[in-house]
């Protein structure tokens, strides 16, 4: 896991073509890993599977946690209610989009509606993976999930700054370049892929839009507190055995409580920058590490047997991140400004 980790973080930080298109050091580990994964005899695999499980796991579960240092509670003040609300009302409604079409219409399972409604709706595969301890969702169920945000991620760096241009030549609604960079921070998948899609715009869209992902990253942890209170009076199929909680009973995921105390620690300011910044690069190197392992643990036949039905629930919760986050934008920005 650890070499696996140690190359995509090298050609994530080397290569050009991979920077401009937002794919991330997270994305590759979970690539090299599922390519690694159905390529290696099984006698290895099975060798490394301690390995695996303590990445899926532990440091998982750590990396969340770091994670909490790329934030401040003053990055809220940046973005103002407006941004907030935003935010708010962009991941309640493409979370809820996701577990109405994609169990009610796609006929999908519960866990996978879950797992990709957390990563379009939060920040990318970073929330999938902060998901799957609550839902406790199957290897490749999270692989698919983070595909999904992979491809359509991808599509938004494109789609964005086009639409941007289309709609100030065509005489569209106002949209300044901070009011852009709002856009794209709270509909965007990835954090890399929000600075990829908002640079293409400038500097302004593109400070605005960094911000605004952050205060989205910020919610995960009431997000998590809030779906595992929710399975609790509605547990999803084979029960406690299958990682749901037990009726009545909330699970309080507890990296997410610390994710939030160590922005809180961070938003102070005590830590020295130098150390905030070795603590991100290990936080960096850990979930990398963590996604390699998922990526091991996912066999092709799986991704394959689960057919066109994630990716449909992906494009459509991708097309209601374009339209109705865009009026959702317009639509809080004008009422509170």
């Amino acid at each position: 896991m650890a070499a696996l980790a140690a190359v995509a973080l090298t050609a994530a930080m080397r290569i050009d073509w991979l920077q401009r298109h937002g794919i991330g050091a997270l994305t590759l580990a979970i690539v090299l890993g599922i390519v690694v994964g159905n390529t290696v005899p099984a006698r290895a695999a099975a060798a490394a599977a301690a390995g695996v499980t303590f990445s899926k796991q532990t440091l998982l579960r750590l990396g969340i946690v770091l994670y909490g240092l790329r934030l401040t509670f003053q990055d809220i003040g940046h973005v103002g209610l407006a941004g907030v609300v935003v935010d708010a009302l962009v991941l309640s409604s493409t979370f809820a989009w996701s577990c109405w079409l994609g169990t009610r219409v796609l006929g999908l399972d519960r866990r996978t509606a879950m797992l990709i409604g957390a990563g379009s709706s939060i920040c990318g595969a970073a929330a999938v993976m902060a998901t799957e301890p609550v839902v406790e969702g199957r290897a490749e169920q999270v692989a698919v999930a983070v595909s999904t945000v992979v491809v359509f991620g991808t599509v938004a760096i494109f789609l964005y700054p086009a639409l941007f241009r289309l709609v100030g030549e065509h005489g569209g609604p106002h949209l300044s370049p901070r009011l852009y960079g709002l856009y794209a921070g709270s509909t965007i998948h990835e954090v890399a892929q929000v600075v990829a899609a908002a640079r293409a715009v400038g500097g302004d869209a593109a400070n605005t839009a960094v911000i605004a992902k952050m205060v989205r990253v910020m919610m995960l942890s009431p997000f998590l507190i809030a779906l595992s209170a929710w399975l609790a009076r509605h547990p999803l199929a084979g029960g406690v055995a299958s990682g749901a909680a037990a009726p009545g009973r909330i699970v309080v995921p507890w990296f997410a409580l610390v994710f939030v105390a160590v922005a809180g620690v961070n938003s102070l300011h005590w830590l020295p920058p130098a150390l905030v910044d070795d603590a991100i690069a290990l936080d960096t190197f850990l979930l990398a590490m963590a996604m390699a392992a998922l990526g091991l643990s996912t066999h092709v036949s799986a991704i394959r047997t689960a057919g066109a039905r994630p990716l449909v629930l992906a494009a459509s919760l991708f097309a209601w991140l374009v339209v109705g986050g865009f009026g959702i934008n317009l639509a809080v920005t004008t009422l509170l400004a």
